[in-house]
């Protein structure tokens, strides 16, 4: 297997952590966190070092995931992505085993897909993405880059999700409605009509 590095160390990490443990393609090489994180090790992994690390850390990797949290910024998930990537370094595809993941539809480096996520036919997901927990892309959405579909969501047939934005828990979004860039709905929302770039929806959409 595979050494894997993994920066971020919060809630969001665990998760991580689950579902590279029970894939079994993958070994946690160790955790790389926040300059003001004191922590040393994670769900038995340790710590290896904090962000001013992450080059002289990356030289002796094999693979790495961002696993930090996202809900109303992308901005640091973008940035350790950008990192990573201009390295060369493997940024695979984590998926649990029990995600169905559609061998008709397409999934970006660095994008993992949580246990019980549902990915349809012809569904394309960009990079640096999370669907979390029991989401659902149904067939021919779109999810941009570093998108967060959160627990439980729905995201409906032909649905477009532009990049950097967050679908929370238990969100239904309408087939064939268009969601902007850097949009943000808030958890159990329906979704009936489009939202342009930067919309906050915290109340019901109709």
């Amino acid at each position: 297997m595979s050494k894997i590095l993994l920066l971020g160390g919060g809630g969001h990490c665990k998760a991580c952590i689950d579902v590279i443990e029970t894939e079994n393609i993958h070994s946690v090489a160790g955790i790389l966190v926040a300059s003001d994180d004191p922590s040393r090790e994670l769900l038995g992994y340790p710590v290896l070092g904090h962000d001013s690390d992450l080059p002289a850390l990356l030289a002796n990797a094999q693979a790495a995931l961002v696993t930090v949290g996202q809900i109303k910024s992308a901005d640091t998930r973008v940035r350790l992505f950008n990192a990573l990537a201009a390295t060369g370094l493997a940024l695979p595809v984590i998926a649990s085993p029990t995600a169905h993941r559609s061998r008709h539809s397409s999934v970006g480096r660095g994008t993992i897909l949580m246990h019980g996520v549902v990915v349809n036919a012809h569904a394309t997901i960009g990079e640096n993405c999370i669907i979390n927990s029991q989401a659902l892309i149904e067939h021919d959405a779109e999810i941009g880059d570093h998108c967060h579909v959160s627990t439980g969501a729905r995201v409906n047939g032909g649905v477009v999700v532009g990049e950097r934005s967050f679908v929370g828990s238990g969100v239904v979004i309408k087939q064939g409605v268009r969601i902007g860039a850097n949009v943000v709905i808030g958890a159990g929302q329906t979704v009936l009509k489009d939202l342009p770039d930067g919309s906050w929806l915290m109340g019901a959409a109709s």
